[in-house]
């Protein structure tokens, strides 16, 4: 019997009993990690990471469980669907903090740079003496209770975000982040972006690097449009985080290509033996839907994704290496 590692604390339950789900399964079979990983054709990493609670596994690898353990695949794909939704919820959760993160940020840094300012600038021959100097009690707690009003009102921006977010009815509804105040860059140089563990790049630094190893996959990466292209999956894949794309191919035969292109960039990669592949990524700046996917067999028959409208953006959060 495999030995699991406890589940993490800030999984969402919905997502927490679908690992359950997961890991009986395995255990029941009597398979190994690595037996499962050579039934679905899935690696052992990616199993792992699955089984743990790390990663939610896309449906294709979820049917291919079910196959190998001889259980009901429509039963399971049930609660991936409600999985899948609790793990789209989080990430917009994420999102929406980050984005309350940085504007506090940015406000309070503007502040400092004003009262900096105020504190630099002489007096001019006429001035009148002010009740206090800038850098004086009173002055100090004018810019402390500024910065404290901007943290405020960005924490209240994320949790009104968090609560229009949460399901109602038949699915859940989600609603995008009201505007906030956008800092005049040319008062101060733009803060550094901050970027969740383990991302190492966002914008034209993610160009023609490896999704994988920079972190933009996995659970920051999204996928807003599919298509087939002879019996092989493609995939547009996009991270916010990263603000970055690039292309994923599944079930495709050994030396089909997937091409991923946004403009005047783009970028190819094969599949190998295991059907699936995935290119770098290219940089991009605005909606995903202009970015474009194909696959192209072997035999050369043609394939893009698409973007339907039934489909939403939490679509496809799997791993981009299987």
């Amino acid at each position: 019997m495999p030995r699991w590692r406890a589940l993490p604390d800030e999984l969402d339950p919905q997502v927490r009993e679908f690992a359950g789900w997961l890991r009986r399964l395995v255990e029941r079979s009597g398979l190994s990690v690595s037996a499962v990983a050579d039934c679905t054709g899935y690696s052992r990493t990616s199993w792992e990471r699955f089984l743990n609670g790390r990663l939610l596994p896309p449906q294709r690898a979820v049917v291919k469980l079910a196959e190998a353990t001889g259980t009901d695949a429509a039963h399971l794909t049930t609660l991936w669907e409600l999985a899948e939704r609790a793990w789209s919820r989080s990430e917009m959760r994420h999102d929406v903090t980050m984005e309350a993160i940085r504007v506090a940020q940015a406000r309070a840094a503007l502040e400092e740079l004003e009262g900096a300012a105020s504190a630099a600038a002489p007096p001019g021959p006429t001035a009148a003496p002010a009740p206090a100097p800038p850098d004086g009690p009173r002055g100090r707690r004018r810019r402390v209770l500024m910065i404290l009003t901007g943290v405020l009102g960005a924490l209240l921006v994320a949790v009104a975000a968090v609560l229009l977010l949460q399901p109602a009815g038949d699915g859940p509804k989600k609603a995008a982040p009201g505007p906030s105040a956008t800092p005049n860059p040319g008062l101060s140089p733009s803060p550094k972006p901050v970027l969740p563990a383990g991302v190492k790049c966002t914008g034209a630094g993610c160009a023609g690097r490896d999704p994988e190893e920079m972190g933009c996959g996995g659970q920051h990466a999204v996928s807003p449009s599919r298509g087939m292209a002879g019996g092989a999956l493609i995939e547009v894949r996009y991270s916010k985080v990263c603000h970055a794309a690039w292309a994923r191919i599944s079930g495709a035969a050994q030396g089909d290509r997937a091409t991923v292109s946004a403009g005047d960039r783009s970028a190819t990669a094969r599949a190998e033996r295991n059907g699936a592949a995935y290119t770098a990524m290219v940089a991009v700046a605005g909606d995903p839907a202009r970015v474009a996917a194909c696959g192209t067999t072997a035999g050369g028959l043609r394939g893009c994704a698409r973007a339907a409208a039934h489909q939403s953006l939490s679509d496809g959060p799997g791993p981009d290496r299987p």
